[in-house]
């Protein structure tokens, strides 16, 4: 079923590879400056803006990718975790599934790691 959006989570010196990666292989991408710890702007695919939103230091080292719509080349936040990671070369991290407001918060620190060595199940618990 697809998601409604789409979020990841990449290490901060990797989003430099990322965006170019994204411009190459998925379609054109603007991007505004940085404002502090947020970045936002667009992905064109198929002629539809996809807003995109980048947030440094969301989970410690790692950003927040935020895709805000559903018209994405991905269905779930797995497969694009699976695109970055094989593209990047380059540990990507999701949920793993979806999250809506009727969900409860059984799990919440459940998580998948995906390298181009596979994927495995995780509990992300940052220390605080």
């Amino acid at each position: 079923m697809r998601q409604p959006d789409i979020e990841i989570y990449l290490r901060e010196e990797h989003l430099d590879a990322m965006t170019e990666w994204l411009n190459n292989q998925i379609g054109p991408l603007q991007l505004k400056p940085w404002h502090e710890l947020t970045r936002r702007g667009s992905l064109t695919l198929e002629g539809q803006a996809i807003p995109l939103m980048i947030v440094r230091k969301a989970a410690g080292k790692w950003a927040s990718v935020w895709f805000d719509s559903d018209a994405t080349p991905w269905e779930t936040d797995l497969d694009c975790a699976r695109a970055i990671s094989s593209g990047l070369g380059q540990e990507v991290r999701c949920s793993v599934g979806g999250w809506s407001e009727e969900q409860s918060d059984d799990d919440p620190d459940r998580w998948l790691k995906v390298t181009t060595e596979g994927e495995s199940e995780f509990i992300w618990a940052l220390k605080p």
